[in-house]
């Protein structure tokens, strides 16, 4: 990458982040003003401790490998849904480790296009 580049790429990298450090200082100082007020300790917060004391702890990595189309279409699916992908991979497969997976018929869409790559094998 020749110099140029790399300046306007650093400088907008730089511009992004120091607005989004403007903002957080921002945040900071109201909260040391005391403009944020707590909502207090009612059911619905409890409600929500209840969930993140019955959700399990994710302490593992895992790799795989997927065909691309696989990952695309589980990319698509994940968007569709307003999830990262890999939050839909690991939820498909606590339901279905958990035997709570429901095979649902899917509405047919477009599927993606494949590319044409050489096997790195053989």
């Amino acid at each position: 990458m020749n110099a140029s580049k790399k300046d306007r790429r650093m400088q907008k990298m730089s511009t992004g982040m120091s607005a989004d450090l403007h903002e957080e200082r921002e945040v900071l100082a109201a909260y040391g003003r005391g403009e944020f007020v707590s909502q207090g300790h009612g059911p619905q917060v409890e409600t929500l401790r209840a969930a993140a004391r019955a959700t399990p702890i994710k302490d593992q990595r895992i790799n795989i490998r997927l065909s691309s189309d696989t990952l695309q279409e589980l990319q698509a699916l994940a968007h569709e849904e307003g999830l990262p992908y890999q939050t839909l991979i690991a939820s498909v497969l606590h339901k279905y480790a958990n035997g709570r997976l429901i095979d649902r018929p899917r509405t047919e869409r477009p599927r993606a296009t494949r590319r044409h790559t050489t096997s790195r094998r053989g």
